[in-house]
């Protein structure tokens, strides 16, 4: 709790006191000054809760910013991981471990390429 909702909150309770003090006499300059200070309570209290809740993110945040850095760091690695897993496939692909699957590609998309492009001959 700081100064601005410790005030705040005094000011309110106050001009609620004005307030019922100038209703019980009659008096309207009593009663416009108590609204007037339960307002200005009311938002001096809320700005001293913003400001709180502004300090408990403030000291809250170096955890969360850690906290992130180590998420990252693991989605990094995990990425790092994966990638050199594609390369060694890439790797054995390419080096001919796979041999017969690329042969069979190579005669199916060889075949439908040449009857795309000569068609059908009647």
């Amino acid at each position: 709790m700081n100064k601005h909702e410790i005030h705040g909150g005094a000011r309110y309770v106050g001009g609620k006191i004005e307030k019922a003090v100038g209703d019980a006499v009659d008096s309207r300059n009593w009663q416009v000054d108590g609204v007037v200070n339960q307002v200005a309570g009311a938002a001096e209290n809320m700005f001293g809760r913003a400001q709180s809740v502004a300090e408990d993110v403030a000291d809250a945040t170096p955890g969360l910013i850690e906290h992130a850095r180590e998420k990252l760091g693991d989605a990094a690695d995990r990425t790092v991981d994966a990638a050199r897993r594609g390369t060694d496939q890439a790797l054995k692909a390419v080096r001919g471990e796979d041999h017969l699957l690329w042969a069979a590609g190579a005669l199916i998309g060889g075949y439908a390429l040449g009857w795309l492009i000569h068609g059908r001959r009647d």
